[in-house]
């Protein structure tokens, strides 16, 4: 990954984080390595860095017979920097997209113009002797 892209995916990833914590602030430490698709180590240190910002804040899981599982609470700073988060990541995402797209209708106007898909392929005789298209 280049020095580029590095900061994108830590915020993409960030953000990621933060929408999964405000919809599910019960989402153990594994289950959101799962779903962001990084190791288990890596969202510690994430939700380490979360809360050390104020972000996020930890606190019991109070129904839960085991009393080491906790509940990860976005605090107000934390939707405040959610929000503009998702506004950097949507601007990213809609670029993203328009160059896609570009990219795509450049690459049909290529296939359109091939004079190699004008011709017809030259049949040839399968293994079996029927007729095939190469």
């Amino acid at each position: 990954m280049t020095a580029l892209h590095k900061p994108n995916f830590r915020e993409d990833t960030r953000f990621r984080v933060l929408r999964l914590l405000q919809e599910d602030p019960e989402l153990s430490q594994r289950e959101l390595a799962e779903a962001l698709g990084i190791s288990l180590g890596a969202v510690h240190y994430l939700l380490r860095a979360l809360i050390d910002m104020g972000f996020v804040k930890l606190g019991n899981f109070t129904a839960a017979k085991d009393k080491r599982r906790y509940v990860y609470i976005l605090t107000p700073r934390g939707a405040t920097e959610k929000a503009a988060i998702t506004r950097r990541f949507l601007a990213r995402k809609l670029s993203e997209y328009e160059a896609l797209k570009q990219e795509i209708a450049e690459l049909r106007n290529s296939v359109r113009a091939d004079p190699s898909d004008e011709h017809p392929r030259p049949e040839s005789k399968a293994v079996d002797g029927s007729q095939r298209h190469a």
